[in-house]
């Protein structure tokens, strides 16, 4: 008998979806005429503009904002109705702000877009230094805790020595061999979790060139939020798809869009990898194989949410703790309690198992959720339950996936993407970052890289000097 809890709704794609979130005709009529209302369908495309910028995502938002604060036209060109690509807030679920993408700030004393954030209004504030490990019902000891924490370190060390090999390995070649019952929580720890895919899958030096991801901060208002915030007063048109981007003139870029055509100087992209490597855009000329294959080679990874809305606090933590578990087997999850504050639950899934559980449909991942917590914490989730939401970003068309990993053998492939097609033509976003792939901070760093590339062109800024390998921090935990 179908769950009065649930209606179902067909996503962009056709796929049929379930959800405790329920459309009634009048929400669905209100979106439809604001859509038909908006300025991105009241206006046409500009004919010419020096640069184009290919998404609304952080790093397409940092390219406009360096290129606008150089003095130059620009249109961000946006396929979706919303920006922010993988960071997205939403207040609508559940009426207070919810991250189903990006929700917390690494490594914040260095991070561009946190050190933004209090200047345009919003509120960062760091991150809990605790972390909690299950074991069954109860909660790790505090040696059994410190245990697991040196073997992510002695892991790490491994995968960092392991790098300076003359071959590159997969990182689950590389970790210790005597993990014992440490091992599944440890591979989920550094793979799905922190990474978006299983370590038999990721190149070891890929993952040892990348700064330390630790967990610093957290926007109140949402990460999406801000970098939404962060696009105000730039020039940037929704529901225009880009299908094709044209570099054969001398000097100029012809794009082709699902709204018109425009010519530009420059074009920077910073679709994902995923969409890339599909043919949604096509090159002309075609990009040179080494590109093709490189964005074949840092195939987007698979990262979900599930978002369980419990009152009370049955679980009995406290805001934004961190919970993992001693796991079994690739069945297992990392959980976000109290996310700031409010009553929202975050369980994540990634790699292979989150792959394969979100192509199940979002009643079977809000059940295995609800069945995780009420198995850790011996407490009735499913009677707890007020509403729940999931995200679907591999199945998203303009998404299609997590962040970028790099396979065995591809770390090279990021730096490959650096090059410019045409000499009018870059590359920007996550999977163009050498050390912070696969964050925020990556992204908008490589936006902005992207876009003083694009103005050297009409003579601003420095001549291009031969560029080094990008410095890695030292990896922490």
């Amino acid at each position: 008998m179908p769950d009065p809890r649930f209606s179902r709704y067909q996503d962009g794609t056709g796929n049929d979806l379930e959800t405790m979130t329920s459309l009634t005709r009048r929400s669905f009529i209100g979106a439809t005429v604001g859509a038909a209302l908006s300025p991105s369908f009241a206006r046409a495309l500009p004919a010419t503009v020096d640069v184009a910028v290919v998404g609304a995502g952080a790093a397409g938002i940092a390219a406009a904002r360096r290129i606008v604060a150089a003095g130059r036209s620009v249109v961000v060109l946006e396929a979706a109705e919303r920006i922010g690509g993988r960071c997205r807030t939403d207040i609508a679920a559940f009426g207070v702000p919810c991250d189903f993408g990006a929700c917390w700030f690494y490594n914040v004393d260095n991070n561009p877009v946190a050190r933004l954030g209090p200047a345009h209004g919003m509120d960062v504030y760091p991150a809990s230094r605790g972390q909690r490990l299950r074991i069954g019902r109860r909660n790790a000891r505090e040696g059994e805790l410190e245990d697991f924490l040196a073997a992510l370190v002695r892991c790490d060390r491994a995968i960092t020595d392991a790098a300076a090999g003359k071959a590159d390995l997969s990182c689950a070649q590389a970790l210790p061999k005597d993990l014992g019952i440490l091992r599944p929580a440890i591979e989920f720890y550094m793979g799905p979790f922190s990474c978006s895919r299983d370590l038999v899958e990721m190149s070891a030096a890929d993952l040892a060139k990348s700064v330390s991801r630790n967990i610093d901060a957290f926007c109140r208002q949402g990460l999406g939020a801000l970098v939404e915030k962060l696009a105000t007063n730039i020039p940037l048109e929704r529901a225009a798809a880009v299908t094709e981007i044209n570099a054969f003139g001398r000097s100029n870029v012809d794009i082709a869009t699902a709204r018109g055509r425009l010519t530009a100087r420059a074009a920077i992209v910073t679709a994902s990898t995923g969409v890339l490597a599909s043919g949604k855009i096509k090159f002309a000329p075609e990009l040179p194989k080494r590109q093709a294959d490189a964005l074949v080679r840092l195939s987007p990874g698979h990262y979900e949410r599930i978002i369980l809305e419990l009152p009370g606090n049955p679980l009995d933590l406290q805001r934004d703790d961190l919970v993992m578990e001693r796991a079994e087997d690739e069945r297992t999850a990392a959980l976000l309690a109290n996310v700031n504050g409010s009553e929202l639950c975050y369980v994540d899934v990634g790699g292979r198992f989150g792959r394969t559980l979100s192509a199940r449909g979002p009643r079977a991942m809000t059940e295995f959720a609800v069945s995780w917590l009420s198995g850790l914490y011996g407490v009735d989730v499913g009677s707890r339950l007020r509403r729940s939401h999931v995200t679907q970003w591999s199945g998203d068309p303009w998404i299609m996936g997590a962040f970028a990993t790099a396979a065995v053998g591809a770390q090279g492939s990021r730096r490959i993407l650096m090059e410019p097609h045409r000499d009018r033509v870059f590359f920007a976003g996550e999977a163009v970052h050498e050390t912070q792939w696969g964050t925020v901070a990556g992204a908008w760093e490589s936006g902005e890289r992207a876009a003083a590339a694009a103005l050297r062109l009409f003579g601003i800024g420095p001549k291009p000097q031969p560029q080094p390998a990008e410095r890695r921090q030292p990896r922490r935990r």
